[in-house]
């Protein structure tokens, strides 16, 4: 059987992360202000959300303590 001395493996991985950095180079990134306002948005969709689904819950937790389901 033939020993691998592995130069295959560091030249599979250094072809890699010259494809990975390549990669990153293509990536345009966001502007400030663009960036600002994306992450606003999505904080306050997020509270909206979640306000959304506990009242939701509320309404359900309240809907089966009126039938007498629960304790």
């Amino acid at each position: 059987m033939a020993e691998n001395n592995g130069s295959a493996t560091g030249t599979a991985k250094k072809s890699f992360f010259k494809g990975v950095k390549s990669e990153f180079k293509k990536i345009s990134w966001p502007g400030k202000s663009t960036l600002i306002k994306e992450t606003t948005a999505v904080v306050v969709y997020s509270v909206i959300l979640g306000g959304f689904i506990a009242l939701v819950d509320l309404v359900i937790k309240y809907g089966i303590n009126a039938l007498g389901l629960l304790g």
